[in-house]
């Protein structure tokens, strides 16, 4: 695996955890929301991203947005294209910032079907792997979404993910493999014992490491062995829709596991506050996902 030894060493050694910054698509309208601005502070998709993008450029430029507790930062495909500061959006993630820059691959989800959302067919993957390629990025996240303790469903998400990953990997990129739990299922403690199980047997055929991207457990401990497992780099977890003091409850319990939150990050951030208010709220829940991510 070709990459970046000094961002591979900060991934798998260091200490914090991973910004994720990829909201893309139908997630942006509500994540602009969230951050204070509605639908009528734009009339197309272009300009819904460029308020989209000034809304991440202010996260990431913050003094707060360090490396010293955030190990990456996973981006879309949208804002790794752009620059913040004058500098392509990679560059200023890693050589400003420390912070090691991963983008999001997958072009959303398909129909469900027996329980689960595959990914949809990758079909511009080998372009925006060359685009991450020449930007310095070190690798790429991908989601699927479990819905129900499906056993042939949840092997056919895991074997989607596995095999993309194999192609990620001949690009000298590393994948975070994301297959999500719906943490609202009624089967979800069995969802996720079948999901291990799965990830387990990929493993073990697996030549190459890569990263994991789960939702948090429902039973504490029950990544322990694909935490330690020598193909494994490092295991992260979504919020997954819990509120970031939940969140962060649940991730404490659960050592060698860090956070990898979306919605839990920007969870009070608003595009009205003034720059000290808006440092403020960034610095004091990025104090309390490291402390939990450290645990």
């Amino acid at each position: 695996m070709a990459v970046n030894p000094e961002m591979l060493k900060k991934v798998v050694e260091g200490k914090g955890f991973i910004a994720a910054l990829d909201q893309s698509g139908g997630s942006t309208p509500k994540a602009l929301e969230l951050y204070g601005i509605d639908a009528s502070a734009y009339s197309n998709e272009d300009e819904m991203f460029d308020l989209m993008h000034a809304a991440r450029s202010r996260m990431i430029t913050s003094p707060v947005f360090d490396g010293d507790r955030i190990l990456a930062a996973i981006l879309f495909d949208g804002t790794m294209m752009r620059q913040i500061d004058g500098r392509g959006s990679a560059d200023y993630l890693w050589d400003v910032k420390g912070i090691v820059p991963f983008v999001k691959c997958d072009q959303g989800l398909a129909t469900a079907d027996d329980g689960v959302q595959l990914m949809k067919p990758l079909d511009g993957l080998d372009d925006l792997l060359d685009r991450a390629v020449e930007r310095g990025v070190f690798g790429t996240k991908m989601r699927s979404v479990i819905a129900a303790a499906t056993p042939g469903g949840i092997r056919a998400v895991v074997a989607q993910q596995f095999e993309v990953a194999r192609k990620i990997i001949a690009r000298g990129l590393v994948p975070i493999i994301e297959p999500e739990v719906d943490i609202t299922i009624p089967d979800r403690p069995q969802a996720e014992q079948q999901l291990v199980t799965a990830i387990l047997d990929e493993l073990g055929a697996q030549d190459d490491p890569v990263m994991l991207k789960l939702s948090l457990p429902t039973v504490d401990g029950l990544y322990s062995d694909l935490v330690a497992h020598p193909k494994v780099l490092r295991v992260v977890a979504l919020s997954g829709g819990y509120p970031r003091d939940e969140a962060n409850e649940i991730l404490a319990r659960n050592p060698g596991v860090i956070a990898s939150f979306s919605r839990a990050l920007s969870e009070g951030l608003s595009a009205q506050q003034s720059g000290e208010e808006f440092d403020a709220t960034l610095d004091a829940t990025i104090a309390s996902i490291y402390a939990a991510s450290v645990t």
